[in-house]
């Protein structure tokens, strides 16, 4: 029998390769520490250069490229610097993401589509022009970071978030799909609603009142408790783990 792996050298990650987009604060931030304490080599990305220069520092002078993944060209620029630097990736994280406002009826066509250009499109290209490059990794894993909200619909208006969190949902489970022969896991992660800039860091009292009343434990969460479920699926830990949605909801979409 096969002795098992010991719980640190299952989520280890010394001497991988990850990219972290919307790196410049909240859970995108929380996601390049974890990765960066767990030791892998990590690649930060955002559009706020001196956020993301702050950060690199704190982690000991990672690497970083500050950019509007909105823009074609630059996706290309940020796979192609990943590629002279290390000829793989082994851990990518889909983080960036932005928020639309207001009913449906009352948004533009600009609103929704820079919302679906961002949360949907640049994902998907991301993942298109970095296949070479996770094909070239044995332990190659994509965290797609959806929401809750990708899963059940909010009540707030917020169309194109919720349609694009949906639609994330369903292409992780079709890339696994398509690249699992190539040794590549692709799963979402649905966090509720955690401390973050889009959240107004949870500092509204009846906006907590309601998070609390909505989920089984009945509290809004840690910021750290988002740190075991982003390991376990960049690590060994879900190694036999593809084409699945980890909830971190607190039970929100439980009943």
């Amino acid at each position: 029998m096969t002795e098992p792996l010991s719980p640190a050298a299952l989520f280890d990650l010394e001497g991988r390769v990850a990219l972290v987009t919307g790196a410049s604060s909240g859970l995108g931030a929380r996601f390049a520490r974890v990765l960066a304490a767990a030791g892998a080599n990590v690649t930060l990305t955002a559009r706020r250069a001196d956020r993301l220069e702050a950060l690199a520092q704190d982690l000991g002078g990672a690497d970083w490229s500050a950019g509007d993944l909105s823009d074609a060209g630059y996706r290309e620029q940020l796979v192609e610097h990943i590629a002279r630097q290390h000829d793989r990736l082994d851990i990518l994280v889909n983080n960036a993401a932005t928020n639309d406002e207001g009913p449906l009826e009352t948004q533009s066509l600009e609103e929704l589509e820079s919302v679906v250009d961002l949360n949907l499109v640049a994902v998907m290209d991301i993942c298109r022009l970095a296949a070479p490059l996770l094909f070239a990794s044995k332990d190659a894993s994509i965290i797609n970071v959806s929401s809750m909200y990708g899963v059940v619909a909010s009540r707030g208006p917020m169309t194109a978030y919720n349609a694009t969190k949906g639609a994330l949902v369903n292409f992780s489970r079709h890339l696994a799909a398509q690249w699992g022969r190539h040794g590549v896991r692709v799963n979402a992660l649905a966090p509720g609603y955690f401390p973050s800039e889009m959240t107004g860091d949870l500092a509204d009292p009846d906006f907590v009142r309601s998070i609390e009343d909505k989920n089984l434990l009945r509290r809004i969460p840690r910021i750290e408790e988002i740190d075991g479920p982003l390991l376990f699926l960049a690590s060994n830990a879900s190694s036999y783990v593809t084409g699945h949605t980890l909830l971190v909801d607190a039970g929100w979409t439980a009943i």
